[in-house]
């Protein structure tokens, strides 16, 4: 039971007395020793003297006094951090759906793949969050506004094609965009819902250059933006780096093997440029964990609440043990 502060702390200071009832119960103890010890008569002394098991009589007193501790710290108003679901907050997944996501380096295949993984993640937040999808390539779309609908998100997310080209900065735009349409339409709130955008991809941007990095369209530009509005994306590597397709010749005739390794560096950097999260995952299992990760994050908050009960519990057991550890140890004496 860890605590975080107390609301009447000033009941803390009957500790004191309780500590002052300890070592008065100390010096009565030690004083009644003396007087037995000047007992001249032993034999009288074991006939008067009721027997009795020494090490338990000072049983009671101790729990009484760790009752009168617990429920000290009951009254002073002990706080706690708690985790609780979130009942407002908006969270869009974007995810590349470009042709390298057909790559079976994580078989069946990327695509397939990050499809399972993204419902298990609609599964898994909690109901109060709104939930959107926006896939992209050579340009992004929304696919499904944000809603608390998990079965219309899942429907989206088997709905997703492959195109060509990879345009990261459309993607993280068209979600701040969503994002600002859903901020609008609630309207009345005093502040936006908070916000997150989790981007998933396993390759470099090429629409614009990847080089061109002060293209406003650019994926470095659009995380500078989501971090000005306050929207930290939280970026998935995905992926390997030996991963291939087959790339058509433009003949139409045959097709060419082609690499499509991950680029880490360029999604690490979105996340730290927005203020979010980087991860990696080269398997479902470790798509998993990364979405379990986030789904922690995002759909839950830690709020200060009473945590005096476990205490006020503990203290009266403990001080009711006392006294009928007591009671049954008077009932011996002869």
């Amino acid at each position: 039971m860890s605590i975080s502060n107390f609301t009447s702390q000033y009941w803390l200071a009957f500790l004191v007395v309780v500590a002052l009832i300890a070592l008065l119960y100390v010096v009565v103890q030690r004083r009644r020793q003396k007087h037995v010890l000047r007992f001249s008569n032993m034999e009288m002394l074991e006939r008067v003297a009721p027997s009795q098991p020494s090490r338990f009589r000072h049983v009671p007193v101790a729990l009484m006094l760790v009752g009168l501790i617990l429920l000290t710290i009951a009254a002073a108003g002990p706080t706690a951090t708690k985790k609780v679901p979130r009942n407002r907050a908006t969270v869009i997944l974007v995810i590349d759906v470009s042709l390298s996501m057909e790559a079976t380096d994580v078989p069946p295949s990327r695509i397939q793949v990050a499809k399972k993984a993204a419902k298990e993640f609609a599964d898994g937040l909690t109901p109060g969050i709104n939930l959107g999808l926006v896939t992209f390539a050579g340009t992004a779309s929304v696919q499904m506004s944000p809603t608390t609908n998990r079965q219309a998100v899942k429907a989206a997310i088997d709905s997703m094609k492959l195109a060509e080209r990879t345009a990261t900065g459309e993607g993280i735009l068209t979600a701040l965009q969503s994002i600002d349409t859903l901020a609008s339409v609630l309207g009345g709130a005093e502040t936006p819902p908070p916000a997150r955008i989790v981007l998933m991809s396993d390759g470099k941007q090429t629409v614009p250059d990847d080089k061109d990095v002060d293209n406003p369209r650019h994926g470095f530009t659009a995380a500078r933006l989501a971090k000005e509005k306050g929207i930290p994306v939280s970026t998935i590597s995905f992926g390997t780096t030996w991963g291939t397709v087959e790339i058509p010749d433009q003949d139409g005739k045959g097709s060419q093997r082609v690499r499509v390794p991950v680029d880490d560096d360029a999604l690490h950097q979105i996340a730290q440029l927005s203020g979010g999260d980087f991860y990696t995952a080269s398997t479902l299992e470790e798509l998993r964990k990364v979405y379990d990760t986030l789904d922690q994050q995002i759909g839950y908050e830690l709020t200060m609440g009473d945590a005096s009960r476990p205490w006020l519990l503990l203290g009266l057991l403990v001080t009711a043990s006392g006294v009928v550890t007591a009671l049954l140890y008077r009932q011996r004496l002869p």
